[in-house]
């Protein structure tokens, strides 16, 4: 019988190799779309002229429900996480859109401010179920 051993993790002192580098880089970047997608709406909601308006909001259409549906799907692998849930971020934005045009009150801010409250409350349930969760192991 063959006994198979782990190797320990080499630092950089042992002449391993250094920390990634790109750890640090996920937590900028999400960062980053926050702001851009807070700007988005904003710019939106303000009825700016800015030329940054149109793709900025587009990218908060689609960054707000996808957050928030990707958070519903914790236990998926990243990629198929990802695709069902920008899939799912399309599909509110149209069942938003056709809505909004069936009650003939199609309006961009109003739009805009149905998916946000529909991308909340989506997140609001995550959040509510996981704190049940961990209430519930406590108790156990």
């Amino acid at each position: 019988m063959q006994t198979l051993r782990i190797k320990p993790p080499s630092s950089a002192e042992d002449g391993g190799p250094e920390q990634d580098p790109g750890r640090g880089l996920f937590p900028l970047l999400a960062g980053a779309a926050v702001a851009v997608a807070a700007v988005g709406a904003i710019l939106a909601l303000s009825d700016s002229g800015s030329p940054l308006r149109g793709p900025f909001t587009l990218f908060f259409l689609l960054a707000a429900p996808a957050t928030a549906v990707g958070a519903a799907l914790r236990g998926l692998q990243p990629w198929p996480r990802t695709v069902v849930s920008m899939a799912g971020a399309i599909s509110i934005d149209l069942l938003v859109a056709q809505g909004m045009l069936a009650v003939h009150r199609w309006s961009v801010t109003g739009g805009l401010l149905a998916v946000t409250v529909i991308s909340s409350l989506v997140l609001l349930l995550v959040l509510v179920r996981r704190q049940r969760r961990r209430t519930a192991r406590r108790r156990a």
